[in-house]
């Protein structure tokens, strides 16, 4: 491959370019960094694509979950990727992350603390702030709608207790799971976590609506309240 530096993908050898290895030989046997050149196009005049992709996976330890929280400036400051690029593989970052909620929700009745994980981990799960979100549910436990209530910053959110339970009377929602994440990848509830549980659980009571579980989200991790008998 050294014979391909400062060389644009279309002049590499055939069996070299990522597209057209793509179509012979099919999407599953290029690398990551391979598939990721191809949505870059081209590298810059010291790094070929594939070389530009694969710096940017070292940065990143090589790891997908952790190049799927890059953000559009975080790329940019790579030379040879302007805003163009950038969006072009954020776009397909988003695409494979909503594929993920489609196939979460061809299972969408909750049996377990890990299937109501399962889906809220597709929103929750590569970003760098904390998000609360509520999965309103019928009788049968089946989802009738997963909601955001509310973004904060990488340490703390604000929740309004009436916004969880008015939208569960708009869904006719018999019970919620609660969920937020931990940007810090600590998985342990805080204290602030531990009393706004018991606070949803005290207003769900005299609402008639039950909170199911409280799940904490970080790392690929998850801390349930329902399994650790905190609810």
């Amino acid at each position: 491959m050294d014979n391909n530096r400062n060389l644009k993908i279309k002049d590499w050898a055939i069996e070299d370019r990522p597209r057209e290895k793509l179509l012979s030989k099919g999407a599953n046997n290029l690398s990551n960094a391979e598939l990721i050149a191809i949505l870059l196009g081209s590298g810059n005049k010291n790094e070929t694509a594939v070389e530009l992709s694969k710096k940017i996976l070292k940065d990143v330890n090589n790891n997908l979950n952790e190049f799927a929280k890059i953000s559009i400036e975080q790329l940019m400051e790579y030379k040879g990727v302007g805003d163009a690029k950038a969006v072009t593989i954020l776009a397909s970052l988003e695409l494979g992350r909503r594929q993920k909620i489609s196939k979460s929700f061809q299972k969408a009745k909750i049996i377990s603390s890990k299937s109501a994980y399962d889906i809220f981990s597709v929103y929750l799960s590569d970003i760098q702030h904390e998000e609360f979100w509520a999965m309103y549910l019928n009788s049968s436990m089946k989802i009738i709608e997963t909601v955001k209530i509310n973004q904060g910053s990488t340490t703390s959110l604000s929740i309004d207790n009436r916004v969880i339970f008015k939208k569960a009377y708009e869904k006719n929602a018999n019970s919620i799971i609660v969920c937020h994440n931990h940007p810090s990848g600590n998985i342990e509830p805080s204290d602030i976590d531990i009393a706004l549980t018991s606070k949803l659980v005290k207003a769900g009571k005299i609402l008639d609506i039950t909170i199911n579980d409280h799940i904490i989200i970080a790392d690929n991790r998850y801390f349930s309240f329902l399994d650790r008998k905190l609810i």
